[in-house]
């Protein structure tokens, strides 16, 4: 179905932009009436754009996914019809890119498609995760049940990657305040301050000498000293997406970084396995289970891995045995899984998989949190200090001889 660009007015009289399929002219008219909107402009994208225009097209957030999720989890569970429930929440919903998702999905329900269908025409809304779930709880009858697990693990998600991110992005937003500050003295504050110490006559400190030797490495090597990093990142983005080699090492070294590798590790496979139990439960077999979850990162060492386990399980072989193998998860995951398998229960022994990653990526953020904020304050306290007595050391030692 071809797509558009328009330009339309709300009832407020504000101007809306975005992009939305529609069979020809009419139908986008249709489309926008049904999203409050006036067309006032149009544009048709070709192939090769709409393409491009996909990839950065913005998504709903996990939030208003779980809004969407509550929503139809209550009105099923009360026996709303699925298409009236679609209506509702699309009249309701206040984000602009969710309504014309709900737009989207009433129309395909309406011409006969499935729900679970309807979702795969939105692969940035709805992941294979979340379709799979809902084709299973269509087959079962038990669509308000999954909804409310999905509801639920989205909350959970959410919680647990909000928490990595604020440990993550604390410490990025100190060290850049940090080493902007650093630069700022090298350049500009200590060489003016230097020239009032070696007027004085008297021959500086070592710990002088040493910072009038760095600043005047930074003043003269300053644009190489930002332009490496800067030059750095971009190629190593360039070998990424050109070497799958290169990927796989970056990755692989993602993994192991000082401090953040590990966590991010325990976040992957703490999503791996509560997505895995989540989809067991619903009746989805393992190896469709293993395939899809490869999806769950973009991590390529960690991807390869569930597939290799994935192809270890369809040669016959336990999950635990091929988890092992691959040395995807530490041992007592191993023997919950072990577990699992012998008494039929699958889909606990990874919930309890997941937990006990929950509590080592909780824990393991509570002791960055511990550890970082000090860091940073010894790291500039140090800077500052080594800035301080270098300036004020000869004065004193001059003023003392007086």
């Amino acid at each position: 179905m071809p797509e558009y660009t328009y330009k339309a007015t709300d009832p407020t009289g504000r101007i809306r932009k975005g992009t939305i399929e529609a069979a020809n002219l009419d139908d986008l008219e249709l489309r926008l009436d049904r999203l409050e909107l006036m067309l006032i402009s149009h544009k048709e994208l070709r192939a090769g754009k709409r393409e491009g225009r996909l990839y950065f097209r913005r998504g709903a957030s996990r939030k208003e996914i779980i809004l969407f999720c509550f929503h139809m989890e209550q009105l099923i569970r009360a026996g709303v019809p699925i298409l009236k429930g679609l209506s509702d929440f699309r009249d309701g919903v206040e984000s602009a890119r969710l309504k014309e998702v709900a737009v989207s999905l009433v129309e395909d329900v309406e011409s006969g498609k499935t729900l679970s269908d309807a979702m795969t025409s939105h692969p940035r809304i709805f992941d294979p995760i979340f379709v799979q779930l809902i084709l299973m709880g269509e087959r079962t009858g038990q669509l308000e049940t999954i909804f409310q697990n999905l509801a639920e693990s989205l909350k959970w998600e959410d919680e647990l990657l909000a928490q990595a991110k604020k440990v993550m992005i604390y410490p990025s937003v100190v060290g850049l305040a940090v080493l902007s500050l650093v630069f700022f003295m090298m350049i500009f504050l200590v060489p003016q301050l230097m020239e009032f110490i070696t007027g004085m006559g008297e021959t500086p400190p070592l710990h002088t000498r040493a910072l009038i030797a760095t600043s005047d490495f930074i003043v003269a090597w300053w644009p190489v000293l930002l332009a490496v990093p800067v030059g750095g990142f971009f190629v190593v983005q360039f070998a990424v997406r050109v070497s799958k080699g290169a990927r796989r090492e970056v990755d692989r070294l993602k993994l192991r970084v000082w401090l953040f590798g590990p966590l991010m590790r325990k976040i992957t496979l703490v999503r791996f396995a509560n997505a895995f139990a989540l989809m067991y439960q619903a009746g989805i077999t393992v190896l469709e289970c293993l395939r899809i979850s490869e999806g769950l990162t973009t991590n390529l060492v960690v991807r390869e891995a569930l597939q290799q386990a994935r192809e270890l399980v369809a040669e016959g072989k336990e999950i635990s045995s091929s988890f092992a193998q691959v040395r995807l998860f530490p041992p007592l995951v191993l023997s919950m899984l072990q577990v699992g398998e012998s008494t039929g229960g699958l889909d606990r022994s990874m919930r309890n998989v997941s937990y006990f990653f929950d509590r080592e990526v909780k824990e393991t953020i509570g002791k960055l949190e511990a550890v970082i904020e000090p860091f940073l304050t010894v790291v500039l306290g140090g800077m500052m200090g080594w800035v301080i007595l270098s300036v004020l050391g000869p004065i004193y030692d001059l003023i003392s001889k007086m």
